[in-house]
């Protein structure tokens, strides 16, 4: 099958900046793909390159082995961008039908109104929902074409957690069922861990890591032992145990980073701590996106902790 994107030694020049730089990439058809990285990583030009919104200073953009820039191409793309405007005395089933109009073949009105959970609000004027229902207004207008392939700028930004479920379920059983390509960016790294088969991390203008979301954790490397301390147990009895790189306490909840976890648990034993509901893992895609970038920072001997941790928290 021919793949959805390629990026082929793609660089992107704004003045003495170089916003992307000899990007490579091949996109599959049907995968929903996490473009992540901290801010002015290049994730929004490189989103822009993909679209035809901006040319490449060197090496090329293919989407369905077409360039992007043509009209015939772009038709394959429905876009969710992350600040929108509404336009005011204009109701909710009027916004879609006209963006239906744009299209070919658009997906009906009625099944775009429940893909959005908007059913209820058809004849409300837009401007009038509220900001987690104007955020899947938004996505409804971005399917109005049926795209071949969705991009989708921070999608679930004003959904509230049970939207935000209902709405991740609802893109991996479209990308299953249609083949639609998805390419979003987030902050919310656990919506990446839990629907991306792909991650491209970014940073500084280049991809750093790319992998599925098991990959990604097992390149970072590590590893948490969690328990719940007895009253007896004090921070500095868990620090004094072997091979501990971190440990962040959350009440009684005890989490040590540790590249040896079998080491920590056997002196957790042997010392006999009270200490129990052991668990082990290879933590969250959060925690490989953490010490991903902090390793490529200290490589280049840069200072990055405080941007990258308002990141995350963003």
């Amino acid at each position: 099958m021919e793949p959805a994107i390629v990026l082929d030694g793609v660089s992107k020049k704004y003045g003495d900046k170089m916003a992307v730089a000899q990007v490579s990439a091949r996109i599959e058809s049907g995968t929903i793909v996490a473009l992540l990285g901290p801010n002015g990583a290049g994730k929004t030009t490189a989103i822009s390159l993909m679209l035809g919104l901006s040319h490449p200073t060197r090496g090329s953009v293919r989407v369905f082995g077409e360039n992007p820039i043509k009209t015939s191409t772009r038709k394959h793309f429905g876009v969710m961008l992350q600040q929108v405007s509404l336009p005011a005395k204009v109701q909710v089933r009027e916004l879609i039908n006209l963006f239906r109009s744009y299209y070919e073949r658009p997906l009906g009105l009625d099944a775009l109104l429940k893909m959005a959970d908007l059913e209820e609000f058809a004849r409300k004027e837009a401007v009038k929902l509220s900001g987690g229902q104007q955020r899947r207004l938004q996505f409804a207008l971005a399917m109005a074409g049926n795209p071949d392939i969705l991009f989708l700028d921070e999608p679930t930004v004003g959904m509230d957690v049970s939207a935000r479920r209902g709405f991740w379920e609802h893109l991996r059983s479209s990308a299953g069922q249609n083949g639609r390509t998805i390419i979003l960016t987030t902050h919310h790294l656990d919506e990446a861990d839990a629907i991306a088969d792909r991650i491209l991390l970014m940073q500084d203008g280049r991809i750093t890591a790319d992998g599925s979301v098991v990959d990604i954790k097992a390149r970072a490397g590590n590893r948490y032992v969690s328990f719940v301390a007895g009253p007896n147990v004090r921070q500095e009895d868990v620090a004094a145990l072997p091979a501990v790189d971190e440990a962040e306490w959350s009440g009684r909840h005890v989490r040590i980073r540790t590249s040896q976890p079998d080491d920590v648990l056997r002196a957790i034993i042997g010392r006999e701590l009270d200490a129990s509901h052991f668990e082990i893992s290879q933590g969250q895609l959060e925690d490989a996106f953490i010490s991903l970038t902090k390793a490529n920072e200290h490589a280049k001997g840069g200072a990055y902790a405080e941007q990258l941790a308002a990141t995350v928290q963003n």
